[in-house]
């Protein structure tokens, strides 16, 4: 490749990372109408939930105007798009504190949680994933794909109620609540966090373990893992210094959509085992009908999927000659 060519590409790069940018902004803008709208239409009224059922209809009205609930909606959703993009999400209405100060109380515990979680979801599904093709077509192999299809098949309730009852009320290892101290040991900090993220690892080591599969089957077959073998180079060795590095893209895109589970799967979780986290904020936001902080809630999870998906296209972009040549 000649030097002149070299720069072009790397635009060619750019570019293509530039649209990436833009649609994802694009589908933000959407999802938000979307959130919006389906937020609005959800029944019950948060200024009764407020008032209580005792109150007339005179002083629900009042309170309505009060929360601003009786303007019309489109002047309501341009207000909360621009309180969103300048990171002021407005006020909770059930709690009259700003939604900003909420979340961000509850985020980092979610974090934590996603973080916990990937940690150990994501070197097991490397295992998995690299042990069953490797063996491809063998016992191992079969026996791993069974395992894996069973572990996608199972809800996260039917997990975590699973998990109670052996880990929690039979053995009696681990707390059915995930109460954390203020100052955890190490202990502690292990305990409190196991079930939910026993519970949240099941379905991520599994979509992603298979995930992996795929990619290193997919690069296996090419030529050069052929030369490879005939050169006497070692499974093993030809998987991590070869494979894995070819097959980078394809892995990095089964993280990115796995991981976002993580998002949707913490919403039974933190609930089932009372998690003071962001999804059951948001759990607790829908039964208050607390429309500004479900909508916020709801954006930033929207927005965290968005951004994986566009992490993973940026690595794949990097990672293909043939993308940044487009």
């Amino acid at each position: 490749m000649s030097a002149a060519t070299t720069p072009s590409i790397w635009r060619g790069a750019v570019r293509l990372i530039a649209q990436r940018i833009g649609l994802a902004f694009v589908t933000l803008l959407l999802v938000s109408a979307v959130i919006f709208t389906l937020s609005s239409l959800l029944p019950g009224d948060a200024a009764q939930e407020v008032l209580g059922r005792g109150a007339s209809p005179e002083q629900v009205a009042a309170l309505r105007h009060q929360m601003g609930l009786d303007r019309p909606a489109p002047v309501r959703y341009v207000e909360w798009l621009f309180g969103i993009a300048t990171g002021n999400p407005g006020h909770s209405l059930v709690a009259n504190e700003p939604v900003a100060e909420i979340i961000s109380e509850r985020l980092p515990n979610t974090l934590t949680l996603a973080a916990l979680t990937t940690l150990v979801a994501v070197p097991c599904a490397f295992l998995i994933g690299i042990a069953s093709a490797v063996a491809q077509g063998r016992k191992l192999d079969r026996l791993l794909n069974i395992l894996t299809l069973s572990m996608v098949a199972l809800p996260e309730f039917l997990v975590a109620t699973i998990a109670v009852l052996i880990l929690a009320v039979k053995l009696q290892w681990l707390p059915s609540i995930t109460l954390v101290p203020k100052d955890p040991t190490f202990g502690q900090f292990v305990r409190a966090y196991a079930m939910p993220v026993i519970v949240l690892g099941v379905g991520v080591i599994a979509q992603l373990g298979r995930m992996i599969r795929a990619a290193i089957i997919a690069e296996l077959g090419r030529p050069y893992v052929e030369m490879a073998r005939l050169k006497g180079v070692k499974s093993m060795r030809m998987v991590f210094r070869h494979v894995l590095p070819n097959a980078i893209g394809p892995i990095v895109n089964a993280m990115a959509l796995s991981l976002s589970y993580l998002f949707g799967g913490a919403i039974v979780v933190e609930t089932i085992f009372s998690y003071p986290g962001l999804a059951s904020l948001m759990v607790n936001a829908v039964t208050t009908r607390d429309m500004p902080l479900l909508q916020a809630c709801a954006m930033i999870f929207c927005a965290t999927y968005l951004l994986l998906v566009l992490i993973a296209d940026t690595v794949a972009i990097l990672a293909n000659p043939r993308l940044r040549q487009r």
